[in-house]
């Protein structure tokens, strides 16, 4: 297939994929709404359909043996949320609001599972164990999601915790509350939702193709081609619904949607299959992009902590640390 031809079917992949992927959002809210769930659990789950594009990719690249652009697509789609759903619609939206209970629930979550996902990387911890790692932190969050409040205030801790465990949960909720609108759904949502899935799963794994043809035709590194070119491609759904809602003042979700992101990121696109097909080899490029996006959180989790929120001038200090991510990545390829 001609270059010109390849560059077609990327562009038509992509588009499709992630067109699949909003209408699965839409659906899966509905059969959430129908089913009770919470809002912050039908946040997850939105979270998760979202993902779908870049999660499909990389287990694509990495049945292929392909680590560089699988583990790539999933790391560099988290260090490119945190830059687009956090620096971004900070910078555009002047200022975003979070509650320092919000960034202590899910910000602990992401750096546990960060860590998980680069001492995998390197080698210090098998697939296996850093699946079971990240488990670990990640089935207790979702059950506080999913459970009522007055199951929470019974667990047999100290009162201080379980009302600390309730605000945060409330807290998160009550914007998720009005940035989910999802009527509650039918049989027809959960048969658009399983279509919306193969349609998905097709357009990503074309797209994956293409895209490592054509880096492989122009001399593009692997690293690069996952790391950048599809992480950002896949990402782009989420970094608009990111501003939309920065500009709503919905700064809690804003958070769910980045943290959340990456954390099913991580688990589905990268420790599931590697532990299924195989780590591969540590290298250089690997641990980098795993170590910048560790980094990368910590300062976003930092500054959002500090400020009680993300002003401008702490996005535009995320979006540099993305831009010096990007041309070491770039001159190191």
């Amino acid at each position: 297939m001609s270059d010109p031809l390849l560059l077609a079917a990327f562009a038509l992949a992509a588009a499709v994929s992630l067109g699949a992927s909003w209408r699965l959002v839409v659906s899966l809210e509905r059969v959430g709404a129908r089913l009770g769930l919470s809002e912050a659990l039908l946040g997850l789950l939105a979270a998760l359909a979202a993902d779908a594009p870049e999660i499909t990719s990389a287990v694509t690249a990495l049945a292929r043996h392909d680590q560089h652009v699988g583990a790539g697509v999933v790391i560099g789609s988290n260090v490119f949320n945190l830059a687009a759903l956090l620096g971004l619609s900070s910078l555009i939206a002047g200022r975003i609001a979070l509650h320092r209970r919000v960034l202590e629930l899910s910000g602990a979550l992401a750096l546990w599972i960060s860590t998980a996902a680069l001492l995998l990387i390197v080698g210090v911890l098998s697939a296996a164990a850093a699946l079971a790692a990240v488990l670990a932190g990640l089935l207790p969050y979702v059950w506080i999601l999913a459970v009522r409040h007055e199951r929470l205030a019974a667990l047999p801790i100290p009162a201080a915790w379980s009302r600390w465990l309730i605000a945060a949960v409330g807290e998160e909720e009550l914007e998720l509350e009005a940035a989910i609108h999802a009527r509650r759904g039918g049989p027809r949502d959960a048969l658009v939702a399983v279509a919306a899935v193969a349609v998905v799963i097709a357009a990503s794994v074309e797209m994956e193709h293409s895209g490592t043809q054509l880096g492989d035709r122009w001399g593009i590194s692997s690293i690069v081609v996952g790391a950048l070119v599809l992480a950002v491609v896949t990402s782009l759904p989420n970094a608009v619904a990111a501003v939309y809602l920065a500009m709503r003042d919905r700064g809690a979700a804003v958070l769910s949607t980045s943290l959340n992101s990456n954390a099913l990121n991580i688990l589905a696109g990268l420790l599931i299959p590697t532990t299924a097909l195989g780590a591969g080899a540590p290298s250089g490029q690997t641990t980098y992009v795993a170590a910048c996006a560790l980094a990368m959180t910590v300062l976003a989790l930092s500054c959002a902590y500090l400020q009680r929120g993300l002003r401008r001038s702490a996005g535009a200090v995320i979006i540099g640390a993305y831009l010096a991510f990007v041309c070491a990545l770039v001159l190191g390829a």
